[in-house]
């Protein structure tokens, strides 16, 4: 597995990877990872069609899914500890 590229954005670390004809876009924001697994036969033109896929609607919907796990891990920990 290789990086083939980073998109700079203000609110996460957003990773471009390639392994075994797949591109996988790992979105990180602290301790919080989201993955997604394209593979390449399904894009027209190659990691270009990987930036494409990363709109802003698309953003969003990663942003309101890291609200949801953080809100999950605290309810957890929380039941955890008291």
């Amino acid at each position: 597995m290789r990086i083939i590229a980073e998109l700079p954005h203000p609110e996460f670390k957003i990773s471009i990877l390639n392994m075994n004809q797949k591109f996988i876009v790992k979105i990180e924001k602290g301790s919080m990872e989201q993955s997604y697994k394209i593979p390449e036969m399904d894009l027209t033109d190659g990691v270009n069609s990987v930036f494409e896929l990363l709109d802003e609607e698309f953003l969003k919907t990663v942003s309101a899914r890291f609200a949801d796990m953080l809100k999950d891990y605290r309810e957890a920990y929380y039941r955890y500890n008291y």
